[in-house]
């Protein structure tokens, strides 16, 4: 059996599907279709009948490719309050419900859910950009370059 904390919960164990490994920095673990595992362990999380611990919404919301304030947004909440239901694990029901349907509606291939993600995801990530100016003869002007030097 191997217990599996790369996913961010502590009760998730295989017993199956890995492999150990010799590497050069020692001792390693190479997962069989991790992301079908991941898919599996989401899925199991959307469907138990208790509440959403915090560890297993950030696990749904990485899934989902959100950050905390894209999946703030989309719930008409703030960062804030992901932030404290990821720490401390305490999401009014309203919230636990919703992350669940919008979860599986992304799973199934829901494409105004896969959308409205997107969307979210695109304003996090203007919210954020770089924005790159250099001095010509004729003055100041964004940089051409600067899909570039956006991290």
């Amino acid at each position: 059996m191997y217990h599996y904390t790369e996913c961010g919960l502590k009760n998730i164990w295989l017993a199956n599907g890995f492999r150990n490994e010799k590497t050069a920095y020692g001792d390693g673990v190479s997962i069989e279709n991790a992301d079908g595992l991941d898919r599996a362990i989401a899925s199991i999380i959307v469907r138990k009948k208790q509440a959403i611990s915090g560890s297993e919404l950030r696990f749904l919301r990485h899934q989902m490719g959100l950050s905390q304030g894209s999946l703030a947004n989309l719930i008409g909440n703030n960062v804030q309050s992901v932030a404290l239901w990821e720490k401390h694990g305490k999401l009014p029901k309203w919230a636990d419900k919703l992350v669940r349907l919008i979860y599986m509606g992304h799973s199934d291939g829901n494409e105004t859910i896969r959308s409205a993600i997107t969307m979210m995801n695109d304003m996090d990530r203007v919210l954020n950009q770089k924005i790159v100016f250099e001095e010509t003869e004729s003055g100041w002007h964004e940089s051409l370059a600067q899909e570039a030097a956006v991290a």
